[in-house]
């Protein structure tokens, strides 16, 4: 599976750079460059974090671990409430236990839960039109009950059993719970409380990011025990390298799948729009929710589902995988693609039947 996809990076880095010296003539080029553009905001968002979660896993180790034994779960599971470029995996990896379980909260976990609270949320209920927040708001709940499926499954790939997936995804499970409620009940004030969070993060990434940078040109460490700025910036480099492929491999890959999948968006009752945002949340959240305000209801309410597991698949995930855990890359496909799959799946059931319960009562 790796070697696959390395070889499908590869010959996607191979046609954007040609087509980048014929002067962008298919657009491939275009987006090679963009793989590389994506350095500084990657940069930005995780460097930071990664300076300091040495520190991070120490002040958190008192209080996480003991809480974490208590339940039976390995503590490196405590990394998945953060994004898995947003130091997710670094914290999963510095408090896990077993090396195993804590690659798994890295990587799959992280991906899915990390990325949805710390990032998709925040951002979406940010860029979309106040009208259109309830079905952003629907979608994520319906992609939050499709979760514990993309879990499992990228569990058993990891080689976990169905039991340990459940057991170790416990506090995941309670807290995306206590989300589903919020969302339902009070969502302007869920709204508020994520818009917080983020502000959090940001601030935290930013100090991390100074103290890297303090410590690598004065040559002095403010705080004991922060990582070299120049190792986080090795790991933000690696998945630029690996976006430089990812990006043009995922442009031909939209291409070939335009048509099917507007017939696809035929037999789902989606517009051409609601289909595309599906292709293009898989590598990258913000363009697909900047999609938002062309698509139907239902369109809407899928996206944001699909958005909760399958957000930036072909795109930073993997490249971060690849370039830390690459033995992972199966597990974290197919976590994500069963979730956004299922989660998709979910609304069409749901809307088909409200359309059957509404014609029903019509007649």
């Amino acid at each position: 599976m790796n070697q696959i996809l390395t070889i499908i990076m590869i010959v996607g880095a191979i046609i954007g750079g040609v087509d980048r010296i014929l002067g962008n003539r298919l657009g491939y080029g275009a987006k090679f460059e963009e793989g590389f553009l994506f350095l500084g905001p990657t940069a930005l968002s995780m460097a930071g974090m990664i300076c300091l979660t040495p520190i991070l896993s120490k002040i958190l180790g008192t209080v996480v671990v003991p809480i974490y034994h208590w339940i039976g779960a390995d503590p490196g599971m405590f990394g998945s409430f953060l994004a898995i470029d947003m130091g997710g995996f670094q914290l999963a990896r510095e408090l896990a236990v077993d090396p195993h379980i804590g690659a798994y909260a890295g990587i799959v976990v992280s991906s899915i839960f990390g990325c949805t609270i710390v990032f998709t949320i925040p951002v979406g209920m940010g860029m979309i039109a106040k009208s259109d927040q309830r079905y952003f708001a629907k979608g994520i709940m319906i992609g939050l009950i499709a979760m514990p499926i993309a879990l499992t499954v990228g569990g058993l790939l990891c080689g976990l059993s169905v039991l340990e997936c459940l057991h170790q995804n416990l506090p995941v499970f309670i807290l995306a719970l206590l989300l589903l409620l919020g969302l339902w009940h009070i969502p302007e004030h869920m709204i508020r409380g994520f818009y917080i969070f983020s502000g959090l993060i940001r601030f935290v990434v930013t100090i991390g990011l100074l103290l890297g940078v303090i410590n690598h040109l004065c040559g002095f460490t403010l705080i004991k025990g922060i990582a070299p700025i120049t190792e986080a910036m090795s790991v933000v480099s690696s998945i630029g390298i690996v976006m430089l492929g990812s990006l043009p491999a995922a442009e031909c890959l939209q291409r070939i799948l335009k048509r099917p999948f507007c017939l696809l968006g035929r037999r789902f009752c989606m517009n051409s729009t609601g289909m595309t945002g599906l292709l293009v949340g898989a590598v990258s959240v913000i363009p697909a929710i900047s999609m938002f305000k062309d698509m139907d209801e239902r369109a809407k309410v899928a996206n944001a589902a699909f958005l909760v597991s399958a957000a930036s698949l072909f795109a930073a995930h993997t490249g971060f995988t690849l370039s830390t855990q690459p033995e992972f890359l199966g597990a974290l496909i197919g976590a994500k693609i069963s979730g956004g799959v299922v989660a998709f799946l979910l609304v069409h059931v749901i809307y088909t039947r409200k359309n059957k319960s509404h014609h029903a009562s019509n007649i």
